[in-house]
């Protein structure tokens, strides 16, 4: 999932700014039309996804090393509740479970992550091969094929071997690049014959700013103004050491893809009429799809990330930008190493120009950006503050995708939507709405001849969402993570996606609104069978069936009570 995203505070008087290749995208044009019915191209894939952390438990087993998420989340106060994910689904556990769930779900792929630590414990090759960890993948791998599910696989979704933290400040240190590619030299060795599409890294941007910048995720360091940069810097060579290994190692051979995750969301002007609104528009997408999409695509960082973060540093007195620069050298080195461009996309916010005075203290990434970000209060929330259910949004980022880039073959990598609440009910009609809506834009976006390739539901299992544990759920699968055995139970929009699947899109009105009707029945009846199963599968279900209702009631008394000792007051 894409976690939430400050606001910064910015300081410095607005510039004549010159926007970079923006003449083929026309901001001025957002068009919010009806739902389209239709269907996508043959051979269009579905999918679902989740990763290491969030899913597999087993944190200590079989010889896995610590990550820098298993040492952050067990800092009391990082997490929501000082949650952890030690079990979280137990997926190490529960392949066969897991794909069976795939299977029901009729997905043609899954996207999951190998944790580099399970593999190689200390983040060294050469230190030590940990074959249990091997063969674990090497289980779900052949599993998924076995099912005639593709595996997509992320080599780096966030765990970081925490020996690497500690010997050279992770991704702040330059020695992290071969390191990255002697691990995926190993995944591609072990599993290249079976695995054809391969992601280096998963949302770059957080792993920058939230683990160097702001301290909210692991590793928790808070390098104001320089440790965002300087991470992404060593993760886009990282990225493109690893793709120009598998070019010239193993793509003769194994014949496969590489590419990166990258999160997309959608910045638009409050006023479309307005220049300098649509020009802070362009420098929120660029400060952040734009910060690795432009190297990996165009050979060097968006102009305006130079211009604005090489300005700010000159008026704080420093010699030289705090944005690194790349070589001549490293800029044809890295250009062209996307074999196709993951998408992960969940909302959009409206994006106004703002300046403050400037002030050598307070720089950082999200003042250097001149910007405040705004929402809709229409919008639709589901208890997560930082995602609103925006679809156009999602058209118009896959179009200036298109534009910006070359009409980049893509796979959407993540999309979904959370909840957040303390009694969460099976029948998620809010999530059947959202994924029936992007999944729309989407088809609307190849309708415009984005170049989409396939879709990842985001994500199958409910599962530990980083710095807010178990406190926010995206999955289409409700996991009970108060039962040991960690049960899984669908959720209504569970019926509704797999009659996506199965149509490849939206056949016509009718259909596409009996879908939704019949989901919501699927899942009261099934409440109700569950309820009257024998004793022993009704205790496990204890927590999904009777926990809400003993959480309502809690809740009145509660208010009972409060009203109660009011009036002994009064």
């Amino acid at each position: 999932m894409l976690p939430r995203c400050a606001v910064g505070v910015c300081h410095v008087l607005m510039l004549v700014l010159c926007l970079s290749a923006t003449e083929d995208f026309d901001w001025t044009k957002n068009h919010h039309g009806s739902f389209y019915y239709g269907t996508f191209p043959a051979g269009f894939s579905w999918g679902a996804g989740g990763s290491a952390y969030q899913t597999e438990g087993a944190w200590d087993k079989d010889g896995k090393g610590l990550s820098i998420w298993d040492v952050f989340s067990h800092k009391k106060g990082k997490i929501q509740q000082n949650d952890t994910g030690d079990s979280s689904c137990e997926g190490y556990y529960k392949v066969k479970d897991d794909v069976s769930l795939m299977k029901e779900l009729r997905l043609n792929h899954y996207r999951f992550s190998i944790s580099w630590p399970r593999l190689l414990p200390t983040g060294i090759k050469s230190d030590h091969i940990n074959e249990k960890g091997i063969q674990y993948y090497d289980h779900l791998i052949d599993h998924l094929l076995e099912n005639k599910i593709t595996p997509i696989v992320t080599l780096y979704h966030w765990d970081l071997p925490q020996v690497l933290q500690e010997k050279y400040n992770g991704w702040q240190n330059i020695s992290m690049v071969n390191y990255f590619n002697e691990y995926a030299n190993l995944c591609f060795e072990r599993f290249g014959n079976r695995v054809k599409h391969w992601i280096t890294f998963n949302n770059p941007w957080s792993v920058a700013v939230e683990g160097y910048e702001t301290g909210e995720h692991a590793p928790g360091l808070r390098v104001r103004g320089t440790g965002a940069y300087r991470a992404a810097h060593h993760i886009i060579k990282a990225h493109a050491k690893v793709w120009h290994t598998y070019d010239t190692q193993w793509r003769g051979k194994q014949k496969g893809l590489v590419g990166i995750s990258l999160s997309g969301e959608w910045g638009e002007p409050v006023d479309l009429s307005n220049q300098k609104n649509i020009e802070a528009a362009e420098r929120y997408v660029q400060f952040h799809l734009g910060w690795f999409a432009t190297p990996i695509f165009h050979g060097d960082y968006p102009q305006v990330m130079k211009d604005f973060i090489g300005r700010k540093s000159i008026q704080q007195g420093l010699g030289t930008s705090r944005l690194p620069t790349f070589s001549p050298q490293e800029k044809s080195y890295i250009k062209g190493t996307c074999d196709f461009l993951g998408i992960g996309h969940f909302t959009t916010r409206y994006i106004t120009q703002k300046s403050n005075p400037l002030g050598r203290s307070s720089s950082s990434y999200f003042s250097d950006r001149d910007l405040a970000e705004l929402v809709d209060p229409r919008w639709p929330d589901p208890g997560s503050e930082w995602l609103y259910s925006v679809p156009w949004g999602f058209r118009r980022l896959l179009n200036f995708v298109k534009t910006q880039y070359g009409n980049p073959m893509i796979y959407v990598t993540e999309n979904g939507v959370s909840e957040k609440m303390l009694c969460t009910e099976l029948c998620d009609e809010w999530r059947i709405q959202y994924y029936k809506e992007y999944i729309n834009e989407m088809l609307k976006a190849i309708k415009d001849g984005v170049n989409v390739k396939g879709y990842t539901a985001w994500s199958l299992l409910d599962k530990f969402e980083w710095d807010e544990g178990f406190s926010e759920r995206f999955g289409l699968y409700y996991v009970d993570f108060r039962n040991k055995n960690k049960p899984r139970y669908p959720k209504a929009s569970v019926q509704f996606y797999k009659r996506i699947i199965s149509s490849n899109g939206f056949p016509n009105q009718r259909e596409v609104e009996n879908w939704k009707r019949k989901a919501v029945e699927t899942c009261s009846s099934s409440n109700q069978l569950l309820a009257a199963d024998p004793l022993t599968n009704h205790m496990e279900m204890v927590t999904e069936i009777v926990v809400p209702t003993v959480c309502t009631l809690s809740i009145l008394l509660s208010a009972i009570f409060l009203m109660f000792l009011l009036r002994r007051r009064n």
